[in-house]
Formats: structure tokens, C-alpha cells, sequence
């Protein structure tokens, strides 16, 4: 059994995780953040790299420090059913309803649409996603080792090519950078944070701090202690690289604005720097690596969601759940990219609370002796404000009227609650509760929640 892992170990599943993490996301946000920032992107992409960097880092270090099995397992401390609930909806979230048709959206939009005819882009985005999801269908029923070793060579490669783009891009910009629009005119560090769960990178953390966690226990690392700094070095290596792309992505969407003009979406950005720079021959080899790269995400979404389900619904098959699961993503990702984007608002508004406050928790659990009413009040609290959250988000995403019951409710958290008119009305009651639950939680000896290790 070995006692410490070395620092090439630590570096090389530092570079598997941030192959994990690296997807369409990664790439869209951070240039529509530059277009939309402009001349206030400084404080836009610190917000940005809290939630799409730091918060991954806390929830790879959570998983470690919880000794869980899983998510499921962590977030039942609260209640089994709750951890079914939760670990569901994260799933999904970040498979079939909003990231793994994304991945397709994005692929169409940076590698094929600068191609397609004017008038044809829906009739396109439908023959591309028919074929692009019945290959995820096939390779999600039929998983190999292929699909893993070609993200391994397509991740660095990519990388390469975005790296060559952007030092290119920093050197010799497109043009100045460009006027905050509104939402960044006043705010920018709120809203670049708000922008930064769109990555739901934080969300996937959650699950893939067990891949890692796995990996170092397959050196033969056994100490609890070891484990974790390990997890924290790894994740340290993978977000410092995602940090560096982002901030290359984010300036070079500030200069593009007066030359490309302003997008509703970040996919024609990248796309657009290449041509500019390296002509139709950039153009192409762009959209060859990130059709490829956005392809073995999708697969992995795809095989991820369908254990996972086949795991709590034993009775239907793998098999059955992945032709379930490609079908719906395919049907989704024919929405569109701007309408998958606006649509996943409301439901990262509701799901990302409560998954910073359970790191929180995870966090603070052994002040508290792992009393399950401090899990119980803090992420009941935390969802009856972020439900409501979610539901205004989703009202005017609809451009329908807040439904009458929400508008008190809306009126005495904006009147009460700190921070809620920047989206984190959530977290000062949530610290609240924590502390004044922890306190007669130690004081009366309240029973630990279960699935403690």
C-alpha cells in the first residue's frame, strides 16, 4: 500500500478530470460572456471563475472528504428519498435535458452551420443531430474502449489548436474591446457568476469526484488523508486549466464583437475566430475536433445517465434506457442551442443552491457531529427559496406572468432577504440555519445522519 501519490499520478488524473469537465460548456460561456462584457470583463470572468472553477474544485474535495460512495449516498444524509430526488434531477440535468443535447447544438453551430445555406439551418440542425445522436445511440449500447482512447487524443489536441487560436487572438486582436451590454453595464461580478452555472461543471463534479477518488484508490492509496490531498492536487491541475481557457475565450469573445458582429449564443464565436485567422482551412479543422470531442461527451452522458437509472429501476434494461435517453436528447437538441440555454436557467437557479449548500454542509458536517437536522433545516430552507428561483426565472423565460401565489412569496424575499435581487437570496439564511441548527444540534446530541463513514 502506497502512502502519498506522486506528482506525476495526481498530474496525469488531474488531466483525466479535466477531460471530464471539458465539453461544449466550457467553450460557449466564457465567449458569450467576452461578447456580452466587454469593457467590464474583468470583474465578469472573477464571478465566472468562482462558480466555473472554484465550485467544481469544492465539489471534488467534498466527495473526497464525505468518504461516500456516491452522490446519492452523500445527499441522503438529508433523507434517502431526497438523495433519489437529488441526484436524479442532477443527472438529468446534466444528461438527456440540457448538457448532452447541447453538445450536439454546439457541434452543429461551430462546425456545421457556417456551412449550411441561408434559410436551411433548422433542416440541417435535424439531418446533423440524427446523425450525430444515432452514433451516440451506438456507441452508448456498445461502449469501448475506442470512445475513451480517442477523448484522450481529441481533449489535448483540441486544447493545442484553442491554445494556438487564442495566443493568435491575444497578439493580434480582431478589434478593440468591445461596450458592456445590458445585464454587464452595472453587476458584471453578479452576473458573470450567475453565467458561470451554465457549465454546470459544479453539478458534474459531484460525480465525477468518484472517478478520481477511484483512480487514486487504484494506486493503492488507502489513507483518508492521502486520498484527499490527492483529489485536491488533481483538482487543482484540472481547474487551473479550465481557468486559463476560460480567460482566453472570455477576452477573445471582447474583441470579436466589432468585427463578428454580437451572437445570441457563444457557438458562432470560435467558429468565427478561426475563419478570420486561419481561413476555411482553421474553420474545418475546428469543427472536425469539436464534432469529434462534443461526440464522446455525449456518449459518456448518454452511458452515465443510463447506469445510473438502470442502477434504481433494475428491471429496464441498459440497453433500453440508452435508446430512451438518445432519443429524448435527440429531440431536445432540435430546440436549438439559444432555447436549451435559456430553458436550463431555471432549473441550475433551483438545483445549484442546493448543491453548494450540500458542499457547504459536507464541509462543516463534523462541527456538527453529522446531525441530520442540520442537513434537513439548511436544504429545506435553501430549496423553498430556490424553487421560487426557479419558477420566476422559468415565468419570464416563458414571457408569461408570475402565477399569483408566487408574488408575495417574491415581495417578502425581496424585501428580507439579502443578496436576493443578485440571485443569492439562498445563501445568508442557509449559513443562518447552519449555525443556529449546528449550536442545539451539539447542545441536545440531535442523531447523526446516515451514510456518514
Amino acid at each position: 500500500m502506497k502512502d502519498k501519490v506522486s506528482l506525476s499520478a495526481y498530474t496525469a488524473i488531474g488531466f483525466m478530470l479535466f477531460a471530464l469537465f471539458f465539453g461544449a460548456g466550457n467553450l460557449i460561456f466564457p465567449a458569450q460572456l467576452g461578447q456580452y462584457a466587454g469593457e467590464n470583463l474583468w470583474p465578469a470572468i472573477i464571478g465566472f471563475l468562482i462558480t466555473g472553477v472554484g465550485l467544481p474544485l469544492l465539489g471534488v474535495i467534498a466527495i473526497a472528504i464525505s468518504g461516500s460512495a456516491n452522490l446519492q449516498e452523500l445527499s441522503s444524509r438529508v433523507h434517502p428519498a431526497y438523495g433519489i430526488f437529488f441526484t436524479a434531477l442532477l443527472y438529468l440535468t446534466i444528461g438527456p435535458f440540457f448538457a448532452a443535447p447541447r453538445t450536439g447544438t454546439v457541434a452543429y453551430e461551430v462546425g456545421i452551420l457556417p456551412f449550411v445555406p441561408e434559410g436551411s439551418e433548422q433542416t440541417g440542425l435535424l439531418i446533423f443531430t440524427l446523425i450525430f445522436f444515432a452514433i451516440t445511440l451506438v456507441f452508448s449500447l456498445y461502449p469501448a474502449k475506442l470512445v475513451n482512447n480517442v477523448g484522450k487524443i481529441l481533449a489535448p489536441a483540441l486544447v493545442l489548436l484553442l491554445a494556438v487560436l487564442l495566443i493568435v487572438a491575444f497578439f493580434n486582436p480582431m478589434s478593440a474591446i468591445g461596450e458592456a451590454q445590458e445585464g454587464y453595464t452595472s453587476g458584471a461580478f453578479v452576473t458573470g457568476f450567475l453565467e458561470g452555472y451554465n457549465t454546470m461543471d459544479a453539478l458534474a463534479s459531484l460525480v465525477f469526484a468518484i472517478i478520481v477518488i477511484n483512480a487514486i484508490k487504484a494506486l493503492g492509496i488507502k489513507d483518508k488523508g492521502q486520498i484527499l490531498s490527492a483529489a485536491t492536487k488533481s483538482g487543482l491541475v484540472a481547474i487551473t486549466l479550465l481557468g486559463i481557457i476560460y480567460l482566453g475565450i472570455a477576452y477573445l469573445g471582447s474583441t470579436t464583437v466589432g468585427t463578428l458582429g454580437l451572437f445570441d449564443n457563444g457557438g458562432p464565436v470560435l467558429s468565427g475566430a478561426a475563419s478570420h485567422y486561419f481561413g476555411n482551412v482553421g474553420s474545418l479543422l475546428l469543427a472536425v475536433m469539436i464534432i469529434l470531442a462534443c461526440l464522446t461527451t455525449a456518449i459518456g452522458l448518454v452511458t452515465a445517465n443510463a447506469e445510473y437509472f438502470n442502477t434504481l429501476f433494475p428491471k429496464i434494461s441498459y440497453k433500453v434506457l440508452v435508446v430512451f435517453f438518445s432519443t429524448i436528447t435527440f429531440i431536445i437538441a432540435n430546440f436549438g442551442l439559444t432555447n436549451i440555454i435559456s430553458f436550463s436557467i431555471p432549473v441550475l437557479m433551483f438545483l445549484y443552491p442546493l448543491a453548494i449548500v450540500l458542499m457547504i454542509l459536507t464541509f462543516l458536517s463534523p462541527l456538527f457531529n453529522h446531525a441530520r437536522i442540520v442537513y434537513v433545516a439548511t436544504i429545506g430552507v435553501t430549496f423553498l427559496i430556490s424553487i421560487f428561483d426557479g419558477l420566476k426565472t422559468l415565468t419570464g423565460t416563458l414571457e408569461i406572468a408570475d402565477f399569483a401565489f408566487m408574488v408575495p412569496v417574491l415581495d417578502f424575499y425581496e424585501s428580507f432577504l439579502p443578496l436576493y435581487n443578485e440571485g443569492l437570496g439562498w445563501l445568508v439564511p442557509a449559513l443562518v440555519v447552519i449555525l443556529i441548527t449546528g449550536i442545539i444540534a451539539r447542545v441536545t446530541g440531535s442523531p447523526a445522519a446516515t451514510n456518514v463513514n
